[in-house]
């Protein structure tokens, strides 16, 4: 494959992180939105809640079909007049709370579906983005490459402790602005695909392959990164790649080695661990820039 052509387009490519994308809304806007949800159910709850539940318990039931409809009609509009009455006051007032707790409750929903779609186009930003014009953009702050899982090439054998490296990089993604990692690609960006690694495994196919990278990374990061993850393969030159989208992480993520739980960073083109001051520092940060968009 040459990627030397697609180097050039590489470079406008740029990668969509979490805030830059059209419905990552501001803490205001959400503000807004909550507001409005929470301001229109009491009004609807009274205008309509309201009313209708009279009109329904004032009916009459099944005795009211021997009733002619014109003054069926007339006795459904006394109610609903009725139900603006000053003595209704208490009863709209408990209307309102409803209309507007149901109101609040439409509007997190709503919020939260944004949210879904917010992750869904991200996602499908970076998968629109063809294989060979992201190897060419090379290894950056939000693109890694490794040659394998766990296949060590000097070996030339299984080597587990490979794993750590790779877990070490998705943790970094996480706890930064997300990333992609790509095996099967080496340093340099040549295709060596995860056919070496498919021969490790019991299942040695896609779906076993990432069975064990998904068990291995709750092992490693904990059951909720596992949520951030997302694995796609893609068959290039003859060989597969695995490419493993990670999302940023609202929560800090841990590696743990060896029952010691270590804070990784993504920092340029590679992955770091902040020390104990470096890691507070930093969580404080976050929290700070995170409490202003709330």
């Amino acid at each position: 494959m040459d990627l030397s052509a697609a180097a050039n387009s590489a470079q406008v490519a740029k990668p969509m992180t979490m805030h830059s994308l059209p419905f990552s809304g501001s803490s205001f806007s959400k503000k807004r939105e909550l507001f409005l949800h929470t301001v229109i159910g009491p009004v609807l709850g009274i205008l309509i809640l309201h009313p209708l539940t009279a009109l329904v318990y004032g009916s009459g039931g099944a005795a009211a079909a021997s009733v002619p409809f014109a003054e069926q009609l007339g006795s459904a509009v006394d109610r609903l007049s009725a139900a603006f009455e000053i003595e209704m006051l208490p009863m709209s007032l408990a209307f309102a709370v409803i209309g507007g707790a149901i109101g609040l409750t439409f509007g997190l929903y709503h919020l939260r579906l944004m949210a879904d779609r917010q992750i869904i186009r991200s996602l499908e930003h970076q998968l629109a983005e063809e294989l060979p014009l992201l190897i060419a953009r090379g290894e950056g702050a939000q693109l890694e490459f490794k040659s394998s899982l766990r296949w060590g090439t000097r070996e030339q054998r299984a080597n587990r402790s490979l794993q750590q490296v790779v877990f070490k990089t998705i943790a970094g993604f996480l706890n930064n602005d997300g990333g992609t990692l790509l095996i099967g690609v080496d340093d340099s960006g040549g295709i060596v695909g995860i056919e070496a690694d498919l021969k490790t495994l019991k299942h040695p196919n896609k779906d076993g392959f990432e069975r064990v990278l998904m068990d291995a990374i709750r092992s490693a990061l904990g059951g909720n990164a596992c949520a951030l993850i997302h694995c796609y393969f893609h068959d290039l030159d003859g060989r597969t790649v695995c490419r493993v989208i990670a999302q940023k992480s609202l929560e800090p993520i841990y590696f743990l080695d060896n029952g010691v739980a270590r804070f990784l960073l993504r920092a340029g083109n590679s992955t770091r661990e902040l020390d104990a001051r470096e890691a507070h520092t930093h969580l404080s940060q976050r929290g700070k820039e995170y409490a202003r968009q709330a």
